[in-house]
């Protein structure tokens, strides 16, 4: 009907091949597949590819994972709140969490920092530390989700990303925004989800300026994604309507990752 050439291999267990090459696969999207119970009739007719060895069923998964992230963008309600919580939820001590050990996490000098600001924008001046500050701030106790299937809650002070944004007359209609860390970490995020009213410039966790496990200078929180979404360290941004990839998202992580 798709016009679709079968190879038709003896002993070949497709389910079986999809399972394993979902291994290749990082949480949640592994989870959300195999949970998804879809047919692999359905999944060949919905992706067009035939599945007869490990490379085309690594292939199918793949498009299954774009369109994973085109499903979850669709769906995306730029008003609907993440979960908030009282303070006797917060998780302390809050969780360390990087690619690397807490010794060897960036440190960076607040008096000389400076965030970079470059892209579709009007104001592409650089901000300090005390401009940033300067800005109206928000406080949200909110939970992160790891990918790795923790999550902690903590509370977090900062400026709306949207007011940033607006400030720095970024063109709104844009694609993406990109961010940048002084660990070399990058990551880049939606435009609806740079605009939601939780997505935050963070400056201070629990009452104190942010600490350097959680990002110092600062960190970018997003409630509504997992945590290899919420960077740290950043040290510049850019608004964009060029997909520019990222750490994780380069390695096949989806790059929505909403939850």
């Amino acid at each position: 009907m798709f016009g679709l050439k079968r190879l038709i291999i003896p002993g070949v267990d497709k389910r079986l091949l999809v399972r394993d090459a979902t291994k290749l696969l990082p949480d949640p999207s592994r989870r959300r597949f195999l949970a998804g119970g879809a047919s692999l009739g359905a999944l060949t007719l919905l992706t067009g590819c035939d599945v007869v060895d490990q490379v085309s069923a690594e292939k199918l998964l793949v498009q299954i994972s774009k369109f994973n992230d085109a499903v979850q963008a669709a769906i995306f309600d730029p008003s609907q709140l993440a979960p908030s919580f009282p303070e006797s939820a917060i998780t302390r001590p809050f969780p360390f969490n990087a690619f690397y050990s807490l010794d060897e996490a960036p440190r960076v000098d607040g008096d000389q920092y400076r965030l970079e600001v470059s892209g579709l924008v009007n104001n592409t001046s650089a901000w300090s530390l005390a401009q940033l500050a300067q800005l109206p701030q928000q406080t949200q106790i909110t939970r992160h989700v790891c990918v790795e299937g923790w999550s902690a809650i903590g509370s977090w002070t900062g400026v709306p990303l949207r007011e940033f944004l607006q400030r720095i007359g970024a063109d709104l209609r844009a694609n993406y925004v990109w961010f940048r860390c002084a660990d070399g970490y990058t990551s880049p995020i939606d435009m609806p989800t740079a605009l939601h009213p939780q997505t935050q410039i963070t400056l201070g966790f629990d009452g104190t300026t942010l600490p350097r496990a959680y990002g110092y200078p600062i960190k970018i929180r997003i409630p509504t994604k997992l945590g290899f979404k919420n960077p740290k360290y950043v040290v510049s941004l850019e608004v964009t309507n060029d997909y520019k990839g990222g750490y994780w998202e380069d390695q096949g992580y989806n790059s929505f990752s909403g939850l």
